[in-house]
């Protein structure tokens, strides 16, 4: 896959170098009396952020009015709706880089909004990587890469670690490949009870995850000229990946109905062996008033696929201003807030990976002074994840619309609908009418 397409994080040096100083900001403007209408992202990992709204309101005279607080499948949705009834009504929105292309002109260039002094604390690939056609149309709330997290006590008990390399004829540790992890997850499940393994199975969720898994294996979404190749050998390989894990009963039988908190609240359940999840589940994870894994989680970096490449699906959390929106001083000091020093740290405790430089050394170093030793080591995995694995999806406009074609067909083979050639050549024909729709080839 060409660079182009990767859009490779290569965050090594962002993350590692010395960041700049933290200004602190206080003065959030006067805005006494507005009622500011926002859309925001919902789900465990994403609350804690809006717990300190209060503050932006105490300080500026105004009201945050949220009009919606949903997945961001279904707050998509929700926004295309307003788009084609023309009621963009409403000044902030929770978006994504993954998303953000296919919105066109709806949201304002934070250029010319955003002081420049603040965005010099963002990573800069990460915001070129919230910018579309030249313009910066969201700001980076937090970034995303998964990392596998396990059951500790599983891989160090002796009759599993004998009984498993009798059957597999290797010794059972943490896995480094993705081969490895359809072994394990097959070993360890003990359905309807307890399970190996656990997937999304829906929406952009597994288009994703599987967009992942073929780069990994060696494979692409598009060739240079942007026609899909999905359809390959590597795609079958990886999408028989899932197929195998589901027939085996390795997994849950309702993963073709997963999205991101059931696979959070499921490995938090106690009844999954493995999980490749974000970093913002790991607080969570490691929280006994919530969890029952809570003092037995292990993390490592994602597995690798057959070309010797790991799985690092990426992206960032975002959120962005409407062309439209009636006070954009008031929605920018709002944006500002949410993606301040302060709150990012609020969100790197909660083990969200943060946007600004200085949050990762800094929130590093307070776990280990706290002698929190597994969020320090959590955080140093996902910033090693983030340096040297992470690459995010193509970021064109037609990226959720191909995802559209395409994760349907992935369901299909998964549930033994069609076989994983038949569904990927089924999506590879769809996909390609929307590319040659588009004017790609």
């Amino acid at each position: 896959m060409t660079a182009r397409l990767m859009g490779r994080l290569a965050l090594c040096t962002a993350l590692t170098a010395v960041a700049l100083p933290v200004a602190a900001q206080e003065d959030w403007g006067s805005y006494p009396g507005y009622v500011l209408r926002v859309k925001l992202i919902g789900g465990a990992q994403y609350e804690p952020l809006y717990a300190t709204i209060a503050e932006w309101e105490a300080a500026t005279g105004a009201t945050v009015e949220i009009l919606s607080r949903k997945n961001h499948f279904e707050l998509d949705r929700e926004i295309k709706q307003d788009i084609a009834a023309g009621t963009l009504d409403w000044c902030v929105g929770s978006n994504h880089t993954s998303f953000a292309p296919q919105y066109g002109n709806i949201y304002a260039d934070l250029n010319n909004l955003i002081a420049p002094e603040v965005l010099a604390g963002f990573v800069p690939l990460m915001l070129e990587h919230s910018t579309v056609n030249g313009r910066l149309v969201q700001l980076p709330r937090h970034s995303d890469v998964s990392n596998l997290f396990y059951q500790v006590s599983l891989f160090e008990d002796e009759a599993n670690k004998t009984a498993f390399e009798a059957e597999y004829g290797y010794p059972l540790a943490p896995p480094e490949t993705w081969d490895q992890v359809r072994d394990m997850a097959m070993f360890f499940a003990n359905p309807p009870d307890f399970y190996g393994f656990q997937f999304v199975g829906k929406d952009e969720a597994v288009t994703g995850r599987f967009y992942e898994m073929l780069v990994a294996n060696g494979g692409a979404m598009f060739d240079d000229n942007w026609v899909p190749t999905f359809n390959s050998a590597a795609g079958v390989e990886s999408l028989q990946f899932f197929v195998d894990l589901y027939n085996a009963k390795a997994v849950p039988a309702g993963v073709p109905n997963y999205t991101w908190d059931d696979t959070g609240l499921g490995f938090g359940s106690g009844s999954i062996a493995m999980d490749l999840d974000w970093g913002g589940w790991s607080s969570y994870f490691n929280d006994p008033a919530n969890s029952k894994v809570a003092g037995n989680v292990g993390v490592i970096r994602a597995p690798k696929g057959s070309g010797g490449k790991r799985t690092g699906w990426s992206g960032s959390h975002s959120f962005s201003i409407t062309e439209g929106c009636d006070n954009k001083a008031a929605a920018a000091s709002f944006l500002t807030f949410l993606t301040s020093y302060d709150n990012q740290m609020v969100e790197a405790r909660k083990g969200l990976l943060p946007t600004r430089a200085q949050v990762w050394v800094d929130a590093i170093a307070e776990f280990e002074a706290a002698a929190n030793t597994f969020s320090a080591e959590t955080m140093k995995t996902f910033q090693a994840s983030m340096s040297e694995d992470a690459f995010t999806p193509p970021l064109i406009a037609e990226w959720i619309e191909v995802s559209n074609v395409l994760w349907p067909k992935l369901q299909a083979a998964i549930v033994g609908d069609m076989t994983a050639q038949e569904a990927l050549d089924a999506a590879q024909a769809d996909a390609a009418v929307i590319m040659t729709d588009a004017g790609y080839n």
